[in-house]
């Protein structure tokens, strides 16, 4: 059996992003055995969610019926991770994940430049459309933790207390949408997941 661990970043984010570096340096220092994959997705929805099934479908092609899944997602990551917990059957780590982000992100429509990539792109409302489709429903909360705090920025802690309340869930006081301190959780994170 080949544990892959897909990370998934969030919203203008990429795979050098802290959370995501923190967990791959973790992951190679502790548990080599361990696949780690950190898709660069690409800034809109329909697109994003094309580049996870794809990569999650080379590790399958790598490794077929052996292959134990577990996600990670921050923020939209967050989002992201419980439509590949829901799809396979797998568990996943959200991180201050976002919770209905076709309302979230109509603030942000409109001109975007990805911060890391430097990539210009427009956010349009098709897009709110497209995180729209890409909801799914939890039926397994207990395939899922959220790690969330309180004092996170840009999401309303509340709202994924509400969405994942059956879910497994560490809520700390103060923090940020960053996550402060998550040097702390990876080893718990690779527990929880199986892998």
């Amino acid at each position: 059996m080949t544990s892959v661990l897909l990370y998934l970043h969030g919203f203008n984010s990429s795979p050098g992003s802290a959370k995501a570096q923190q967990m791959a340096a973790w992951v190679a220092r502790h548990r080599p055995d361990i696949e780690m994959i950190i898709p660069a997705q690409p800034n809109t929805p329909a697109a994003a969610w094309a580049a996870i099934t794809h990569s999650i479908e080379e590790a399958r092609g790598r490794h077929g019926a052996r292959l134990r899944l577990g996600a990670v997602g921050s923020s939209l990551g967050g989002f992201m991770a419980t439509r590949v917990a829901e799809h396979h059957g797998c568990r996943a780590a959200l991180i201050n994940p976002a919770v209905r982000p076709h309302e979230l992100l109509q603030d942000y429509l409109g001109p975007q430049t990805n911060p890391y990539t430097d990539e210009r792109y427009e956010l349009l409302p098709a897009h709110m459309d497209e995180l729209r489709a890409l909801a799914v429903p939890v039926t397994a909360p207990e395939r899922l933790w959220i790690l969330q705090q309180q004092e996170d920025e840009v999401l309303d802690y509340r709202k994924a207390l509400d969405e994942y309340r059956f879910a497994r869930l560490s809520l700390e006081c103060g923090g940020n949408h960053a996550f402060v301190g998550f040097e702390r959780y990876p080893a718990q994170i690779v527990r929880f997941l199986g892998l």
